[in-house]
């Protein structure tokens, strides 16, 4: 446990946070000219600045002195292979403990997996994966989750070899039309909390037979075209690109906890950075006022 010197335990404090979950894995493929769902972005939620899904800002945290708070922060779902399956849901970041409703933002759902038989609908998450399409088969993307996410793309038959985006935090992924290419993630959102404009939680790129789609802004992965599929952004919640011709899917992002009650902690584990009064959490923790 890192104790700060010349620090003592406070009465309350007034918490702002910037909560934001693992990304999902983009789907897997397992023939040529087939299409893949993009991951969906993690569900994101903050008091600062804006949140995900197009919600109202969430209520500031009312801390106690003395109590110790558990920091989650959700690692990225792992992509689809070529199997072939549809890529895994991000796991969920959350700020827990003593006299407070447990703050939970949820993973991104996984891309959905294409192959000869069928495609496969998105997974439901933060923000929803993208459907896996055939040419002859309609499938749904994943929902996102009320003040967190949107859902990922839709995948209508006879639309070609194009796949879907998967959800974002200030966007849906986008669906297939006729004629149009592979489908881009769902654009995230940006949140001010560490004092500088950051974008968190893209949607990945859906991935089909030639132009992968492009993920959206906040970390989101681009699926599969002529390039192997990039993961989802780590430490932003991205979702990860889905796969391509015969190819697994790429990785969504790990999560981040943001915390700033504009004083110094009295104590803190999982090693967080600090910067003045605000401490980011890259990996799960703890942090007492």
């Amino acid at each position: 446990m890192q104790i700060l010197a010349g620090v003592t335990p406070l009465g309350v404090v007034i918490a702002n946070y910037l909560v934001v979950a693992g990304g999902g894995g983009g789907g897997g493929n397992s023939a040529s000219d087939y299409s893949t769902g993009g991951g969906g972005a993690g569900g994101l939620r903050s008091t600062v600045t804006t949140t995900g899904g197009g919600g109202s800002l969430e209520t500031a945290l009312t801390l106690l002195g003395g109590v110790t708070y558990t920091i989650t922060v959700g690692a990225g779902g792992s992509g689809g292979t070529s199997a072939p399956t549809s890529g895994s849901n991000g796991t969920d970041s959350s700020i827990s403990g003593t006299g407070i409703t447990t703050v939970t933002s949820v993973g991104g759902g996984g891309g959905g997996r294409s192959q000869v038989s069928a495609g496969q609908n998105g997974n439901d998450g933060g923000s929803g994966g993208g459907a896996g399409g055939r040419a002859t088969q309609t499938t749904t993307g994943g929902a996102g989750t009320a003040n967190q996410g949107f859902n990922g793309g839709n995948y209508t038959a006879g639309t070609g070899n194009t796949g879907t985006g998967g959800g974002g935090a200030g966007q849906a992924g986008a669906s297939t039309t006729s004629g149009g290419g592979t489908r881009a993630g769902g654009n995230g959102v940006s949140v001010a909390i560490t004092g500088s404009s950051v974008a968190y939680a893209g949607g990945g790129g859906g991935g089909g037979a030639a132009t992968g789609g492009t993920g959206g802004t906040g970390g989101g992965g681009n699926g599969e075209g002529s390039s192997p599929p990039t993961a989802g952004g780590t430490n932003l919640g991205g979702g990860g690109g889905g796969g391509g011709d015969l190819q697994t899917g790429a990785n969504g992002g790990s999560g981040v906890v943001i915390i700033d009650a504009g004083v110094l902690a009295a104590s803190t584990t999982g090693s967080p950075s600090v910067s003045g009064t605000v401490y980011t959490f890259t990996a799960s923790g703890s942090i007492t006022f």
